[in-house]
């Protein structure tokens, strides 16, 4: 059985590795959505029009419907510019985005949120914002990933991350036990985790750290 697989998030860290690593397999079509043109197979959205028509919008390019919607995108407020700009496309637009997905079929969402979501600060409370508020959307499925900071590199420049994945790489023998979900962890990881549970379809909500994300990426590199 082939599996229809809508992604947003595909030109960023985490996304670009699971488009990679899905657009081959025969077994799953995938139809990456972006903002701007990164290659030939994406599908140039505008995300203002998908906020204010989801499944209209999304029907213009995904013509055969969803079956799973993954969402990979996010941004920060210096990148952004603002904390209002920020919060329109980690919850804004990822909402339309699951909205649009629902309707056009998709019964599984997977989100990439962060660690400590809902936490104190404006990063935390918007990624604990876009998980309530996917689990309004009528789901039968929704995995959540909390990653830790991501180690991997980035098109885009980011300097302050960039000094923070060398901390954080410093510091790993130190992340054990309860401490090990706030750890560092490979962007490929979480990629592979997020391959791993395309293809589950038993129902419900789940929330998944660090290690569960290196558990799950090893069972799919292994399948």
């Amino acid at each position: 059985m082939t599996t229809r697989a809508l992604l947003i998030g595909g030109t960023g860290l985490i996304g670009h590795l699971v488009d990679a690593n899905l657009a081959p397999r025969p077994d799953t079509v995938v139809t990456s959505l972006t903002r701007r043109k990164s290659s030939g197979a994406d599908h140039v959205i505008d995300f203002e029009r998908l906020c204010a028509a989801p499944d209209a919008t999304l029907r213009a390019v995904a013509l055969t419907g969803s079956d799973v919607a993954i969402s990979c995108l996010g941004t920060t407020i210096r990148a952004a510019g603002s904390q209002a700009a920020m919060f329109r496309v980690d919850h804004d637009y990822v909402l339309a985005f699951a909205r649009g997905a629902h309707a056009l079929g998709a019964r599984r969402f997977i989100l990439v949120s962060s660690v400590g979501a809902g936490g104190p600060g404006f990063y935390l409370r918007t990624k604990g914002a876009i998980e309530r508020d996917i689990r309004t959307v009528g789901f039968s499925r929704v995995d959540i990933l909390r990653p830790g900071m991501l180690l991997g590199h980035r098109a885009q420049a980011r300097p302050m991350e960039a000094i923070a994945q060398r901390l954080a790489t410093t510091l790993a023998p130190l992340m054990a036990g309860r401490l090990a979900r706030y750890g560092a962890i490979d962007a490929e990881t979480v990629a592979k985790a997020i391959i791993g549970l395309v293809g589950q379809t038993i129902a419900g909500y789940r929330a998944y750290d660090n290690t569960a994300l290196c558990r799950i990426a090893g069972q799919t590199a292994h399948s």
